[in-house]
This record gives structure tokens, C-alpha cells and sequence, in this order.
């Protein structure tokens, strides 16, 4: 297929994005006949009209860079997308585990949700989902210790690291912020990607817990790759080719 201008060329690019959400720059060669370079061009031209982002090796429909917003803001975003997942997470937790809950507001929505049948042990790295927990009697919680991050309530830090190493957990249940299939999982906090890395070596298993707007995003800390989780727990607004290609790498992807 060989397209005969440039404005066609946009036109063409536009609408597979607007279909697909993203696109590629190696099939946009092949479908339209044209060098990389011609393609490049094209898309720092559409991204100076603001009609796309630029990322690697592509283009998507969305801005993939989060922001940190507080904590009390993120929870009335997806509230009932976070609901269902937090609801569909506790199902996994059986009696007498010993798990690790990170931060974040579908983190948040799981404890909310936990019913424990027999003792519990959980590792928890935020205030607000210990807070949560206490009024759980068979729960018990141990809350990892360092620097406070205002905008999470959760704890970073080199002695919230240490702790973890005198522990062995069935699971962990981990928010992120953005969730993009080449760079990883990410959070918009170094700090909070360092101690997520030392939960994950700590776990067995990693369930991920992410409404389907984390999805292409990335923050500015790396956790780790797609391949080093178990699970992704999220919501059905999530594109079908993610799904596919988060299957294709192993991990299981379980929509609410």
C-alpha cells in the first residue's frame, strides 16, 4: 500500500491510532510503503500538533509519563474499578498466609475487602492499609519502618529493605502507577521502586493490582520487567492486544 502524500499518510497514522490506542513505527513502514525516517517525521510532526505521544520504537493515543497526586485524589479515580479488584484480590488469601501489601489505592480497596479465615500475617508498607487491618483480631500486622512518603503514606527506604530480608511471603499484592509492556512496571518514586524490588525477591508470588488507565504509562522509577510477575489483576477497559501480548509473556491476566 502506498500512500501518495503526507497528509495521507497522517490521516492513515490517526486512524490506527484512534483504533488501536497505539501504533508502530516498523509496521507503519511496511503498511505505507515509506522509510523510518519518513515515519519519525511524521509522528514529531503530529506530536507538535498535539495529536499523539511520542514513544519508543512508536506512538500512543495517551500521554504514557503519571504524575504523583496524593493519595485522598487517586482514590476517587476508578473507585469502582479499584472496588472490584480489591474485592477479587482478597479471594486469593487463604488461612494462615503470610503475605506483603504494598501501597496504593487498589492496595488500599483489598484490604477493605479482606475477610481472614484463621491467622493472617501481613507485611504492610503503608499506614493506611495497617490502619485498615487492625480491626481485623486474627490479622497480624507488621508494618515496615523508614521515611514516610506524604503522598502515599507509605515507607521507602534502606531499613524498610533490611526488614524484609528476615521474612519469606506467599504473596504480594503490589500497586503501580504505570504498567507499559517494554520498560516494565513502574512508580513515580525511585525509593518506592527500590523497596517494591526487594518485596517481589521476598514473595513467591507477585499480583499485580491495576485499574486499566496504569496500562501504557510509565513512571519514573522501574520496578521490574513484565516477566518478573505472576498475576495482573484489572479491569475490563484494558486493550485486548495487552491482554495478549501479558499472556504471551506468562503472566495471567484475570479481568473484573
Amino acid at each position: 500500500m502506498s500512500m501518495i502524500n503526507i497528509a495521507e499518510r497522517h490521516k492513515y497514522i490517526l486512524n490506527k491510532l484512534h483504533e488501536k490506542g497505539y501504533v508502530n513505527v516498523l509496521e507503519l513502514c511496511k503498511e505505507l510503503d515509506v522509510s523510518g525516517v519518513t515515519i519519525r517525521k511524521d509522528l514529531q510532526l503530529l506530536e507538535d500538533k498535539s495529536l499523539l505521544f511520542r514513544s519508543h520504537g512508536g506512538a500512543t493515543i495517551h500521554n504514557p509519563y503519571t504524575i504523583d497526586k496524593p493519595v485522598n485524589e487517586k482514590e476517587n479515580i476508578h473507585r469502582d474499578e479499584k472496588n472490584l479488584i480489591g474485592q477479587t484480590a482478597a479471594v486469593q488469601i487463604v488461612s494462615n498466609d503470610a503475605i506483603i501489601m504494598a501501597s496504593g489505592t487498589s492496595v488500599l480497596a483489598l484490604a477493605k475487602h479482606i475477610q481472614a479465615k484463621g491467622h493472617l500475617t501481613v507485611i504492610s508498607a503503608a499506614l493506611n492499609v495497617a490502619l485498615e487491618l487492625l480491626r481485623h483480631p486474627n490479622i497480624e500486622v507488621i508494618q515496615l519502618g523508614g521515611s514516610l512518603r506524604s503522598s502515599s503514606t507509605s515507607v521507602t527506604g534502606l531499613y524498610a529493605e533490611k526488614i524484609l530480608e528476615n521474612f519469606s511471603c506467599s504473596k504480594l499484592f503490589l500497586g503501580v502507577d504505570g504498567i507499559d509492556i517494554e520498560f516494565g512496571l513502574t512508580t513515580t518514586n525511585i525509593m518506592e521502586a527500590q523497596l517494591n524490588q526487594k518485596m517481589i525477591a521476598t514473595a513467591q508470588k507477585t499480583i499485580v493490582l491495576a485499574d486499566s488507565s496504569k496500562f501504557g504509562k510509565r513512571g519514573f522509577g522501574r520496578i521490574c520487567s513484565i516477566e518478573d510477575i505472576d498475576e495482573v489483576i484489572t479491569d475490563n477497559g484494558i486493550p485486548t492486544h495487552t491482554v495478549k501480548r501479558m499472556e504471551d509473556m506468562g503472566v495471567k491476566v484475570t479481568i473484573v
